[in-house]
């Protein structure tokens, strides 16, 4: 299946993994933005990352990756939610080109986990390390949860997808399954080329990678580009400002027009309603675009 997140077991050498593919999610979400060269390659391999690590989520929420700090690179963002809805964003500093995207070794990497059942949210920042994104999430799952961990992230065209390997424990906190499982995984996955990762079906490429590490493959889940922008967070974002800035730009401009930034959605608010955003008590949006 394609736009797809598998999670996958490899019962011998004791480890488990994920493998996301993204087509049509990726090549709607290109259309919303300039995407050309390093930062397309970056912003794809970024949205692969996201859904991979939802893999190990249990609860209703979303999860984000965020580069912070990265030079001409001014934004790098990718969101996958728990219902696998998948968006992103990158941003240059102008006049930058896009061959400019690059991962710089002041910056910072965050990963983000918002449960939207209990409104928690956790996130871990740690410096990047290594010289690609890859490289970076696989020093952060060892700094934060010390993991062995093994990631591949490739954007070609109108494909990107990844793939994820982790060592599990044995049961009861005994050490691992297979002393020799891990380094015999690590090799068997140099074997993999990109244009593999991005174009070969998960069950045909986990058969020619681990045949013989007894490979459990389990359903997968469908992805989809999905914005999670509404009216309503709209218009709680501009009563977040007051009345008095909303007033001076309804003045400036006669109504206040606001673009999502991740799907290019329009919302356009006029002087009534505005003025029943700060009502004592505002009714609920309406549904217009």
């Amino acid at each position: 299946m394609k736009d797809a997140l598998s999670r996958f077991q490899l019962d011998r050498a004791g480890v488990r993994g994920a493998h996301v593919r993204l087509d049509a999610a990726w090549q709607e979400l290109r259309s919303h933005g300039d995407y050309a060269g390093a930062l397309g390659e970056l912003l794809g391999q970024a949205l692969a990352a996201s859904a991979l690590f939802t893999s190990s989520i249990k609860f209703d929420g979303r999860l984000s990756v965020q580069l912070q700090d990265s030079g001409a690179l001014k934004l790098l963002f990718a969101e996958c939610s728990h219902d696998g809805r998948v968006r992103g964003i990158a941003r240059m500093t102008a006049p930058a080109s896009a061959h400019e995207a690059r991962v710089e070794p002041q910056a910072r990497l965050a990963i983000t986990i918002e449960n939207q059942t209990t409104q928690a949210r956790y996130q871990g920042i740690v410096p990047v390390e290594g010289g690609d994104l890859a490289q970076a999430f696989e020093h952060y799952f060892v700094r934060s949860e010390q993991l062995p961990t093994r990631i591949m992230l490739v954007q070609q065209g109108d494909h990107c997808a990844g793939l994820l390997l982790q060592q599990v424990a044995a049961a009861g906190g005994g050490g691992v399954r297979d002393a020799d499982g891990w380094n015999r995984v690590n090799h068997l996955l140099a074997t993999l080329g990109s244009d593999e990762l991005a174009r070969v079906p998960v069950a045909t490429l986990l058969l020619r990678l681990f045949h013989e590490e007894d490979v459990r493959l389990q359903e997968p889940q469908p992805l989809a580009f999905g914005c999670s922008c509404s009216r309503q967070r709209v218009a709680d974002m501009l009563h977040s400002l007051g009345e008095a800035e909303c007033a001076a730009a309804l003045a400036e401009q006669g109504s206040l027009q606001v673009d999502c930034e991740f799907c290019n959605r329009r919302y356009v608010f006029d002087s009534d309603e505005v003025a029943m955003l700060f009502a004592s008590e505002p009714p609920a949006a309406t549904t217009r675009h």
